[in-house]
């Protein structure tokens, strides 16, 4: 298992990924939003039920190797390329109206 993990953090939509990938099964399972979650005993008390549930457990297990997960690789693993990065790759290119790419100098 190789993952540029200390790329992946300098990531934002990573982060928030991940975020949503620990956050969403628990909040989905107990028939919550995130809005109705607003003091530390509710949070404290939402967490401690999800530790305490297999199922959701195995919600988030899943949606956090959902959030890890490079498809374009085979196992749980980056790409060389990807092991190789130093800093997250700016995408680089734009789309036009017909999705035509054009890249940017």
């Amino acid at each position: 298992m190789k993952l540029n993990l200390k790329i992946r953090f300098k990531n934002p939509v990573f982060l928030a990924q991940l975020f949503l990938a620990l956050i969403t099964p628990v909040l989905s399972y107990a028939g919550l939003t995130a809005s109705e979650v607003t003091t530390w005993s509710a949070c404290f008390d939402l967490v401690t039920s999800a530790l305490r549930n297999p199922y959701v457990l195995s919600l988030v297990a899943v949606s956090v190797w959902n959030a890890v997960n490079d498809p374009t690789t085979s196992g749980l693993r980056d790409s060389v390329t990807a092991l190789a990065y130093q800093k997250p790759k700016i995408n680089k290119q734009r789309y036009d109206q017909y999705g035509n790419h054009n890249t940017i100098m």
